[in-house]
């Protein structure tokens, strides 16, 4: 019995013996998994004997980012200890392939790199244009600003791959001409959205109608002769406003925004918002034929029977300027978009150039043997088409001389001409509208063949493309007609500035951002370039001026710089007196020298060589 208690009590566990030590307990709890990064460690006895953890466990710990053991990571410093070189953009940097959770290596590491063309589209400066004699501190400031504009034209070469829009565009079959396509048929041949946006508004008690688009494309607003005005959301049918003025419209166009209308009737100029209320009548813009609004200066401009040209301010609400063209009766006017500049159209065949900051015209072009009917000019500030009483249709070129680069003569004279955003021309002859094509944005309509043609039920009075839609909006006799114009707009809007599907909030927004960036008139000229230059002439007839009036050059020689002196007697005071003192010294003996020249000069012209003294002399000047 014994015996076997002492067998007992030796293969009994001892108390403790098998349980881990407090301290090893700890460590096994520290001891971290292995990172996904490291090398699997594994031993033959131990792959083969233990089967290994379940999945779920081995995926928790796969997943689960983790530093490796005897790793030391350093916070970086804001400021760098080592002096930084700035690096070229054609320079890649030399990145360290990076690893993903799932252990892959990046083949492409880095920003994708942008084509240069792509990039060359959007720079705006000229590097060609070199400053000869720059201070450092000049060559600094335009060393940054061209590094930022070539960061910039990047960015917005490679967002231009997010704008998958493409326009559109009508093709025709093998010898089939696109002139013979009737509306119908391009309603039947596009989708329900794009079908719905032609119609036609059958108002023949109110016509002719003059109408036009808000800049978002979203709005339409029309007047008739006989007095009716309306407003509404053309792409959703929904009506904003719908009133009688009881006078004869001869005009309307929207402010800077859809909530205000501007409405030339048969007296003065009124102002109504979007509910057809009242605001403001203009009483010193009489009897007014044409208007035209430009958005980023917030001008109105009026073209009236007497013969005046007005800009009104409608952030303020005064006239800034009233121009007499003294050329009779206005009624053909249209805006530059490019240079915000006022093109008139004359009975005498001329179409003048006008700014509100010139009394005078800025260019005058002889166009055509008769009166002009109708003016227009496309997005880019180019080209320009113009249509007058003998029957024919021009294209000129506003870069140069403003030479004509191609006419063509109608049967019957066009008598409004518009462009759209790439570069379409329509023209409206009779109850006929013709429209042209060219090579794309940015350049000429071929006059050779028209792209499309459409019959009307009565004669043309008005015509506008609607911005960002391919949509020809044309008023007639007998009301309002919707076109549809296959490539005729640019497919991408710019949400900041013109966004269709904008708020309430967001309009008001964009409201107070346009009155804080709105454009002085004064800076309306030809050319909007010459603003950002320097105006050599002039700032070399200023210094020659300069030197008349003070009698030398200031700038001629460089300015005295006192040398430092010991014992506290170079302070700033000490040496702004000592330079005050040399200056004055110097200038009284260049303006003792200029003296005693002028007087010697007046001398040899007052006393001729070889001629006696006389008493009369003193009353010589």
């Amino acid at each position: 019995m014994d015996h076997q208690l002492v067998g007992l009590m030796e293969t009994a566990p001892k108390p403790g013996g098998d349980v881990p030590h407090k301290k090893n307990k700890l460590q096994s709890k520290r001891k971290k998994p292995r990172r996904y990064w490291e090398e699997e460690e594994t031993s033959p006895t131990a792959a083969g004997a233990s089967p290994g953890p379940s999945r779920s466990k081995k995926r928790k710990q796969e997943l689960r980012p983790r530093r490796p053991k005897n790793t030391h990571i350093q916070k970086k410093s804001r400021i760098s200890k080592k002096p930084q070189v700035p690096r070229k953009s054609g320079e890649r940097r030399n990145l360290v392939p990076q690893r993903t959770l799932s252990g892959a290596q990046d083949p492409f590491p880095g920003p994708a790199p942008v084509p240069v063309e792509a990039a060359l589209k959007f720079r705006r400066i000229d590097k060609s244009k070199k400053l000869l004699h720059s201070k450092s501190k000049t060559r600094s400031r335009l060393e940054v600003a061209d590094a930022e504009e070539e960061e910039t034209s990047v960015r917005a070469a490679r967002s231009e791959l997010l704008l998958a829009e493409e326009p559109g565009f009508l093709e025709g079959d093998d010898g089939e001409d696109t002139a013979k396509i009737r509306q119908a048929d391009i309603v039947e041949a596009v989708d329900i959205a794009s079908a719905a946006k032609h119609f036609d508004l059958n108002l023949r008690q109110f016509g002719p109608y003059r109408l036009n688009y808000s800049r978002t494309g979203r709005h339409l607003a029309f007047g008739g002769r006989r007095g009716h005005v309306a407003a509404l959301d053309w792409v959703t049918k929904k009506l904003m406003c719908e009133i009688n003025v009881i006078e004869a419209v001869r005009d309307i166009r929207f402010l800077h925004s859809e909530a205000l209308l501007s409405v030339a009737q048969n007296r003065w100029l009124h102002i109504y918002d979007n509910q057809g209320i009242e605001l403001h009548c203009i009483r010193r813009c009489d009897r007014i034929t044409r208007l035209e609004f430009l958005p980023f200066h917030f001008l109105l401009a009026t073209a009236s029977e007497t013969g005046f040209l007005t800009y009104l301010d409608v952030s303020v609400g005064k006239i800034v300027t009233a121009l007499n063209a003294r050329a009779g009766r206005l009624d053909v006017m249209t805006q530059n978009p490019y240079n915000a500049v006022i093109h008139l159209g004359h009975s005498n065949g001329t179409v003048s150039l006008w700014s509100p900051a010139v009394k005078e015209p800025l260019a005058k072009i002889l166009c055509h043997r008769g009166g002009v009917r109708a003016v227009a000019v496309d997005s880019t500030g180019t080209y320009m088409a113009t249509s007058g009483l003998d029957h024919q249709l021009k294209i000129f070129d506003l870069r140069g001389m403003f030479q004509p680069l191609s006419a063509r003569t109608l049967p019957q004279g066009a008598g409004h001409l518009a462009f759209s955003q790439r570069g379409l021309l329509a023209a409206g002859m009779g109850d006929v509208v013709n429209i042209w094509a060219g090579q794309g944005k940015g350049s000429p309509p071929s006059l050779e063949q028209p792209y499309l043609t459409h019959r009307l039920s009565g004669h043309v009075h008005g015509l506008q493309f609607c911005p960002f839609e391919d949509v020809l909006g044309v008023g007639h006799n007998g009301g309002i007609t919707s076109m549809l114009v296959p490539g005729a707009a640019e497919p991408n809007f710019d949400g900041l500035e013109n966004n269709p599907y904008r708020s309430r909030k967001q309009r008001q927004e964009w409201e107070v951002k346009a009155l804080l960036e709105k454009v002085p008139a004064e800076l309306i000229c030809l050319d909007p370039r010459a603003l950002a230059e320097v105006d050599v002439v002039t700032l070399e007839q200023e210094k020659k001026e300069r030197i008349e009036r003070l009698g030398y050059d200031p700038e001629a020689k460089a300015p005295f710089q006192p040398k430092p002196k010991q014992k506290g007697r170079s302070s700033t005071a000490s040496l702004v007196k000592r330079k005050r003192k040399v200056m004055d010294k110097e200038h009284r003996d260049k303006v003792r020298q200029s003296l005693e020249q002028q007087q010697h000069d007046q001398e040899k012209k007052t006393k001729p060589t070889g001629t006696r003294p006389s008493a009369l002399d003193r009353f010589v000047r």
